[in-house]
């Protein structure tokens, strides 16, 4: 996926079958040649003003020739700039090119100019089906919107090369900015003199650089001079070409058809779609990857649509947008950023102010010299994250129909800035926002992103990050080939992957996404899938990778109404593998695969929980916890783990955990092996540390453990242990080392009395439950009596 290019092509000016060699701009009388920079706003007044003033009966615009059939749609109320021309190739659509065009884009200008005035317009580049063919399909036109390579092959910069000419060398960005972008070409006595004047300074650059080592834009201008002769035999010299200015040297060559049309011979071809889709202002910034020329579309806007008093306007938007981020900002403050603005650029011989002087102006004076707010002013603004819109009747595949629909019917907006979607599955509408939404990441599309945290918790809420990208549209087209609506194509897809699935997990994480996006058509397939997979595979580190998921599944069929029987018969069969056979897989194992089999066991654990009819597949599961926890084959990180689970579980008591960590602190224990039963125990994510602060009878085995280790062992241990206590929280750390130095009888390590400082001996039950009522209300259940 790439941004295609923005150039003029290589189709002569003269009629007779050879271009005429006459001036660059209005050569002999010739058609009306507009060389512009992409995405220039002053270039875009300079077109309007040309044009208004010479009214050509066509006009020519760089761009695929396909996209004639979409011109009109330009003019439809509903299309909003930045928009983009999208070719796909029909049996890749992966492979596909952009052509982007914002409100201030030259070409957007010419070719509503164009509609409204009634004169043809028609696009004269290299067809997509050639380009989207090429090896390389990336026709970019490069940072500055103006494509050009050195004789070795190296890219050249014509706008640096221009402004090195004219002594600005190293600022190139800020001398075109000087010449064209702050100028009123409106109101210019010959609105065509800044477009000869640069097609003079191309000329040259041309004339020292050739086709600047890219012998791909020869045929590019190639098949732009036969577009040209051919507007010319229908129109006349009634013509205006607008093109990257770097090639309008190559539109007055003198060059015949058949030279041109041998250049286009034997190209190879895909068959490729057109359409528009929507753009953003994030996209034509040249950071997003797709180098659209420009780093400030949102300054660039304002430019276009404020010619005057640009700096009052543009500081009373950063105002707006500070004052609604509640950032102090007055009258006052406006009024002396202006002023700071234009004596910063009368200083550095600017005709007005740029970009870098209202910026340095807004630091100053609105951000108080802080660099916090005026990242949110490039954010909001000197980017921005404007998203266009296309009419309904643009071409788009059938699945990019349904999917529209579907949005509309349920009230989901794109958007190009990122919004959070609360949703509660208990209510209808949002049922099907949340299957819409599964739908689409499954088919890889990535509108919408579960929130951290939130995913996957087997509750009836969910949290959405959601976010309408550009490519989208072509992630679209590539999920086209499974079916022509999302709940088709998700499903085909779905059953595809179970088909070629191997490993155990991956068919149960898809079980679970067919169960979220409430794919009943997929789920025979996948089942069926899944039972083979789960008879076959023996390794008992596979069957507890895949457990979770089918009991978070099952959680998610409760709440959605969704027919998860065959999937509680396998996931209870998998719950019962486990426990037989996860003891002799427990026994021997080295540090590394202890570790990651204490997350397989936690893992476990909390599924066995999340099953149907639980009681049954728990008691089981406690009594494996009860034979890893008793077993001195197996590594102490998974005998400590074991012990905190069943302690947890209220499966053994206060004074049998203690036993069994005495058992593991004994003298006898190889001291790495006691520090990893600790960490077993405590460490990690377990509120290790708050259980050592309440229960003061562990916490003194542990600091008895400690003490009494050798000094020359001590050294080996400490890394463990420092690992497993700097995950506690800072106040709990600070609790055990005040616990620890007041020692025994003091409310120590030792100390024996029952209570715990600000703990009561017993449980105040009425106490307790005066919390109850909050809970129903955070876990949306209901009280009952």
């Amino acid at each position: 996926m790439v941004s295609a290019g923005r150039t003029a092509s290589d189709e002569g000016l003269a009629s007779g079958g050879r271009l005429t060699s006459g001036a660059a701009v209005r050569g002999g009388g010739g058609p009306l040649l507009l060389g512009v920079r992409h995405h220039g706003p002053g270039s875009a007044r300079a077109v309007r003003a040309a044009l208004e003033a010479e009214k050509p009966a066509a006009v020519l615009v760089e761009g695929p020739a396909e996209a004639d059939a979409l011109v009109t749609l330009a003019g439809d109320p509903d299309m909003r700039p930045p928009v983009a021309l999208l070719a796909h190739a029909v049996d890749d659509p992966g492979r596909a090119a952009f052509w982007p065009m914002a409100s201030f884009s030259p070409e957007w200008v010419a070719i509503r100019w164009a509609l409204d005035r009634g004169a043809a317009v028609r696009f004269i580049d290299l067809p997509a089906t050639h380009t989207l063919a090429a090896s390389d399909p990336t026709w970019s036109d490069g940072d500055d919107g103006e494509e050009g390579f050195a004789g070795g092959g190296a890219r050249i910069d014509p706008i640096a090369e221009l402004a090195g000419a004219a002594g600005a060398t190293g600022a190139a960005e800020r001398w075109w900015e000087d010449v064209v972008e702050l100028c009123g070409a409106d109101d210019a006595a010959d609105p065509t003199a800044p477009f000869e004047a640069l097609a003079e300074a191309m000329g040259a650059l041309r004339e020292a650089h050739g086709h600047g080592g890219h012998p791909r834009d020869l045929v590019r201008e190639a098949y732009m001079r036969i577009q040209l002769r051919a507007a010319r035999k229908e129109f006349g010299d009634s013509v205006a070409v607008v093109c990257g200015a770097w090639h309008v040297p190559a539109l007055t060559r003198k060059t015949t058809v058949a030279a041109d049309r041998a250049l286009l011979k034997g190209l190879p071809k895909v068959k490729a779609e057109l359409t528009w889709v929507p753009w953003t202002h994030r996209r034509l910034a040249r950071r997003s990857g797709y180098g659209a020329g420009i780093d400030a579309p949102g300054w660039y806007e304002h430019l276009f649509a404020a010619p005057d008093r640009p700096v009052e306007r543009w500081m009373t938007k950063v105002a707006r947008l500070l004052r609604a981020e509640d950032h102090p900002v007055s009258s006052a403050h406006v009024i002396e950023a202006v002023r700071l603005a234009r004596n910063l650029a009368a200083l550095r011989g600017r005709p007005a102010p740029g970009l870098d002087e209202t910026t340095d102006a807004v630091r100053a004076v609105l951000c108080e010299g802080s660099d916090v707010p005026l990242d949110l002013v490039r954010d909001r603004l000197v980017v921005g994250d404007v998203l266009g819109e296309v009419p309904a009747g643009a071409p788009a595949v059938p699945l990019q129909r349904d999917l529209a629909r579907r949005r509309r019917s349920l009230r989901l907006k794109p958007e190009a800035t990122e919004r959070t979607l609360e949703l509660d599955l208990r209510k209808g509408m949002d049922g099907e926002r949340s299957r819409l939404l599964h739908r689409l990441r499954l088919l890889g599309v990535g509108w919408g992103e579960p929130a951290s945290g939130r995913a996957g918790t087997g509750t009836f809420r969910e949290t959405w990050r959601l976010r309408w990208e550009p490519e989208q549209h072509v992630q679209v087209a590539e999920a086209g080939v499974w079916g022509t609506t999302v709940e088709a194509a998700a499903t085909a897809r779905a059953r595809s992957r179970a088909e070629a699935a191997t490993a155990l997990a991956d068919i149960t994480t898809l079980a679970e996404q067919c169960l979220l996006a409430g794919l009943s058509g997929a789920l025979p397939v996948v089942m069926r899938s899944l039972a083979d997979r789960a008879a076959l595979d023996t390794d008992v580190s596979h069957l507890a990778e895949a457990l979770p998921a089918l009991a978070r599944s099952l959680r998610y069929g409760d709440v959605r109404g969704t027919d998860t029987g065959a999937l509680a018969e396998v996931a209870a069969g998998l719950a019962e593998r486990i426990c037989v056979g996860l003891p002799p897989a427990c026994a021997g194992l080295d540090t590394d695969a202890a570790t990651a089999m204490r997350g397989r066991i936690d893992e476990v654990h909390q599924a066995i929980g999340l099953l149907p009819d639980a009681a049954g597949p728990a008691d089981r599961w406690a009594g494996v916890l009860r034979r890893l926890a008793d077993r001195d084959r197996v590594p102490g990180v998974l005998r400590g783990r074991a012990a905190r689970l069943l302690l947890d579980e209220g499966r053994i008591a206060d004074g049998e955990a203690a036993l069994l960590m005495s058992r593991a602190l004994s003298p006898g224990t190889p001291p790495p092996d006691a520090a990893a039963w600790i960490d077993g125990f405590v460490g990690g994510a377990s509120g290790g540390g708050l259980l050592l602060v309440h229960d003061e009878r562990l916490l003194g085995l542990v600091d008895d453990w400690l003490t009494g280790v050798p000094a020359g062992a001590f050294t080996d241990v400490l890394p463990l242990l420092r690992r497993t206590f700097s995950t506690y929280e800072p106040g709990v750390r600070r609790t055990l080392g005040e616990l620890v130095a007041r020692g025994p009888g003091a409310g120590g390590p030792g100390h024996s009395a029952p209570g715990v400082p600000g703990f009561a001996a017993t449980l105040d039950r009425e106490r307790a439950d005066a919390v109850l009522p909050l809970l129903h209300l955070v876990l949306g259940t209901e009280v009952t009596a």
